[in-house]
């Protein structure tokens, strides 16, 4: 459908005061506080190891030996070998020191490593969105690339915070670093022949390489990719496009493999002996939709306060639909690995979901698929619904905390377990890095124009329309 009237490409400046600016420091000083109630209220726990068992297979010597494996296991109360308890006669058992309480500070990392991780999947995933425009030729989104380019510039923020937490309370995290502390070798009670085996990989210097490496790649990628698209604002032309094209396929490739890794390292390792061969695609979807989800609320905000006026309903139903479209991909992996795990009933995969299908995380397993699949399905089915900007607000709020919701569940019950629950820390925490994202992302804006004037496909997208 045409729009009707002329359309006249001009520069557009934001400034960043009144409400905004407001409500960014109320959500961050509120989540200050919040999370400050959080950690005096947190429950006293006491932190003590126990020595772990030496491995044994029930398999292979025969059922006679299911008696004494129940012996083990009233012997070693609470004594959890690679997630199974040690009277179970199914499979190879493998040991891991038994899981005694946390200290209750590290309740407070988990929660920073959370957030840190999510706001990182997110400011990566934008600069993953602003980079995919140029080397798919996308015009339509030449409007709104200035929303993904400022939360990219967030991304130092998550992956200090990551960073900071593996060093301070990693070994409580981390079952393999403590793990690796012990210097254990074949033969001595404890080994643990799983993490010996993934230890090329997961150690703390490998590891620890990967936490500065890969942030510190994308930070300059992003740099780059800012500092050519406004160069093109300055001087016009092809030059800065290709360079753009060319730099951006380079991210993409660089990114797939990268942030599959720090997932694995992040994230999957905080269950150290599972593995899924599509977690990093799953997280991949995470954040994608989740940024798909906060470009959508930057935008509609922007457009709501005069800003962004080349944008229209057909952008706005382009966004929709992908928020629509990625929400049902992250339900086809989530859907995935589950029923495959489910199926085949492996002791050493269905572990993992065990342990979230327990209090207190069984509320937040269905909390996952409600609002990360049904409400935006059930919402987003109509055209109508899609190009609605309060409908659109109130389903992209409800995707950020199922994605939330989604994290928590694949950190928590690795590390914390029983001591894990939602309450002021939680909350806290969680609105502080809101506010701090939304203060440091308007910021952004604030300091370059809104409207890549001279991007090629500036006249296309002004002109946009989906023909439905």
């Amino acid at each position: 459908m045409s729009h009707g009237h002329e359309i006249h490409i001009h520069q557009e400046n934001y400034l960043f005061k009144g409400k905004a600016k407001t409500l960014s420091l109320a959500l961050l000083a509120i989540g200050i506080l919040f999370t400050v109630i959080g950690i005096f209220t947190l429950p006293v726990t006491e932190h003590h190891h126990a020595a772990p068992v030496v491995a044994t297979s029930v398999a292979e010597h025969g059922a006679e030996h299911a008696t004494e494996h129940a012996a083990t296991a009233h012997e070693y109360p609470g004594q959890n070998i690679n997630g199974v308890d040690v009277g179970h006669a199914d499979e190879q058992l493998y040991p891991v020191v038994s899981e005694h309480a946390k200290p209750a500070a590290t309740r407070v990392f988990m929660n920073l490593l959370l957030n840190g991780y999510f706001v990182l999947l997110i400011s990566v995933c934008g600069l993953f969105f602003f980079a995919l425009q140029y080397i798919a030729n996308a015009g339509w989104a030449t409007v709104l690339l200035r929303v993904p380019q400022a939360m990219s510039t967030f991304l130092p923020i998550g992956a200090i915070v990551i960073l900071a937490v593996f060093f301070i309370d990693g070994e409580n995290i981390y079952h393999w670093l403590a793990y690796e502390k012990l210097h254990l070798t074949k033969g001595q009670a404890g080994f643990d022949k799983i993490l010996d085996s993934k230890s090329w990989f997961l150690n703390s210097k490998v590891v620890v390489g990967f936490l500065i490496a890969i942030p510190v790649t994308w930070i300059l990628f992003g740099m780059k990719l800012r500092s050519l698209s406004y160069k093109e604002d300055a001087e016009g032309g092809l030059t800065f496009f290709n360079k753009s094209i060319r730099l951006g396929a380079a991210f993409v490739l660089v990114f797939g493999f990268t942030l599959s890794i720090l997932s694995w390292v992040v994230n999957m390792s905080v269950d150290a002996h599972w593995y899924s061969t599509i977690f990093s695609l799953y997280n991949f979807a995470t954040g994608w939709v989740s940024t798909i989800a906060i470009i959508i609320l930057f935008v509609l905000y922007l457009k709501r306060n005069g800003y962004l006026n080349l944008v229209t309903d057909e952008h706005i139903h382009d966004l929709g639909k992908f928020m629509f479209a990625f929400s049902i991909f992250w339900t086809y992996l989530w859907f995935a690995q589950f029923i495959l795990i489910w199926y085949a009933n492996i002791p050493e995969e269905t572990v993992y979901y065990y342990k979230r299908w327990e209090s207190p995380f069984k509320l937040h397993f269905f909390l996952n698929l409600i609002l990360n699949f049904l409400i935006p399905f059930l919402v987003l089915m109509t055209r109508n619904n899609k190009r609605n900007p309060k409908i659109l607000t109130f389903v992209a709020i409800v995707i950020l905390i199922g994605h939330w919701n989604d994290l928590y569940l694949m950190l928590m019950p690795g590390t914390i377990d029983k001591q894990a629950g939602i309450g002021f820390l939680e909350v806290g925490m969680a609105l502080a890095f809101a506010g701090l994202f939304i203060y440091w992302v308007l910021t952004a804006l604030s300091k370059k124009g809104l409207v890549p004037v001279k991007h090629p496909y500036i006249d296309e997208s002004a002109h946009h329309d989906v023909g439905v």
